[in-house]
């Protein structure tokens, strides 16, 4: 079970195990918005409320990252695991302008694929082949992508992301 962290401006911070969040407001570091009344942890001499969703008593600065970096699951999981040329399901990436003729590995140039098109595709530009882009390549933005972890969010959190975005 993981605890989602919010600052005291209610804006999340990080997602963390329950005993660490445990730990926060017990030290009076944080306090508890909300609990997991299903599943209370047992102490030695008490029984504890889970807590859910936590906010730290002090103001913590939300640090924001210039971009999100680039990575294979990233891509995968922008483009909702689908093909970026016919929409079928996709698991691998392919660099849209290729990269044997200087494309690089950015938000841009990166969409998933399956590996029929990938492999149909090769080295050549959609262009070349006659095929349009479903979407266009952005850089992702958004809570989600900025607090790791978020994209499996529990059913609790939902209203504190949702007032961040």
């Amino acid at each position: 079970m993981r605890t989602l962290v919010l600052n005291a401006g209610y804006e999340p911070l990080a997602i963390v195990s329950f005993k660490r969040a445990l730990m926060l407001v017990m030290n009076q570091k944080a306090n508890m918005v909300e609990c997991d009344e299903e599943s209370p942890v047992w102490g030695a001499t008490e029984i504890f409320d889970r807590p859910a969703v936590i906010v730290l008593t002090r103001y913590v600065r939300v640090p924001r990252a210039q971009k999100v970096p680039v990575t294979r699951r990233g891509v995968l999981r922008r483009d909702g695991h689908r093909c970026a040329y016919c929409g079928r399901s996709a698991n691998t990436i392919d660099h849209v302008f290729p990269r044997s003729r200087g494309g690089k590995n950015t938000w841009e140039n990166l969409v998933a694929a399956c590996v029929k098109c990938n492999n149909i595709k090769s080295d050549r530009t959609p262009a070349e082949m006659g095929w349009e882009l479903r979407f266009r390549p952005t850089a992702p933005h958004g809570t989600a992508w900025e607090v790791r972890g978020s994209e499996q969010a529990e059913p609790a959190w939902e209203p504190y992301l949702q007032m961040a975005a």
